[in-house]
C-alpha cells in the first residue's frame, strides 16, 4: 500500500494519498486548498490514477480543491450524506469562509458500515459525528491504518463547539473508535501520526467530560 501525507492550506489540513500497488488505482483524502498540484505531481511520480475522492467531512478546509480536482480527473467523489448540502454549497454549514470555494455535487453518499474497494483494499466507512454531522473515519482493517479526519488528533478531538458541532454524537463516535485495536495507526485531518492506543488515555478522559 502506498501511503502519502502532506498539510496544505492556512490551517495545515492534511490529504492523503492512498494508493494500490497491484492496480496502481489511488483514492485522495480530503483536498485542502492547494493540495491539486501536489495530488497530480504525486500520481505522475508513482504511476497512478485517481480513481476516487473520499472526503472526512465538508468543512472548508477540507473541500476547497475538491472542485478542481474533480474536474481534473473525473474521480469518483463521496462523502456522507448529511455533509453533502455543505460540499455543494459551502458555507451553508454556517462556518465563515476565507476565501470563494466552488460548490460540487457527490457521486456517492457514505453510509455508515459500507465497504468500498480499491484495487487490493477495502475501506469501512465509520460514521463518526460530533465535529461534523456527516464526520466519517475510514478504516483499512487489514492494514490497520484509520483516517480519522477531524474526529480526533494526536492529543485531542474535533471541536464540538462551533456550528456544525454536537457534543453527545462526539461522545458516542469516540466510544466507537475505541473499539479499535491499540495498534491500529492514525492519519488525522491535522497534525502527525499516532495510534489508538496512544490516544487511548485522552480519548476516555474525553468521553467523560462530554
Amino acid at each position: 500500500m502506498i501511503v502519502e501525507v502532506n498539510a496544505f492550506g492556512p490551517v495545515d489540513t492534511n490529504a492523503v494519498l492512498i494508493g494500490c500497488p497491484i492496480t496502481h488505482k489511488a483514492v485522495v483524502i480530503d483536498l485542502p486548498m492547494g493540495s491539486a498540484l501536489w495530488l497530480e505531481q504525486r500520481m505522475k511520480a508513482l504511476g497512478l490514477t485517481l480513481d476516487k475522492i473520499f472526503l472526512t467531512h465538508s468543512h472548508w478546509d477540507h473541500i476547497a480543491d475538491v472542485c478542481l480536482v474533480k474536474e481534473q480527473t473525473r474521480a469518483t467523489l463521496y462523502v456522507h450524506e448529511k455533509d453533502a448540502p455543505n460540499l455543494q454549497h459551502p458555507g451553508c454549514d454556517g462556518l465563515p469562509l476565507f476565501f470563494p470555494i466552488q460548490g460540487s455535487t457527490a457521486d456517492h453518499l457514505l453510509q455508515d458500515g459500507e465497504s468500498i474497494a480499491l484495487g487490493s483494499l477495502t475501506f469501512s466507512v465509520l460514521h463518526t459525528p460530533g465535529h461534523s454531522p456527516g464526520g466519517v473515519c475510514f478504516y483499512l482493517e487489514k492494514e490497520k491504518l484509520l483516517l480519522a479526519g477531524d474526529t480526533f488528533f494526536r492529543g485531542a478531538i474535533g471541536k464540538v463547539d462551533f456550528a456544525t458541532g454536537e457534543r453527545q454524537p462526539m461522545k458516542h463516535s469516540l466510544k466507537k473508535i475505541l473499539l479499535l485495536p491499540e495498534d491500529v495507526r492514525v492519519i488525522s485531518g491535522h497534525g502527525k501520526e499516532t495510534t489508538i492506543g496512544q490516544e487511548k488515555p485522552m480519548l476516555m478522559r474525553t468521553i467523560e467530560r462530554l
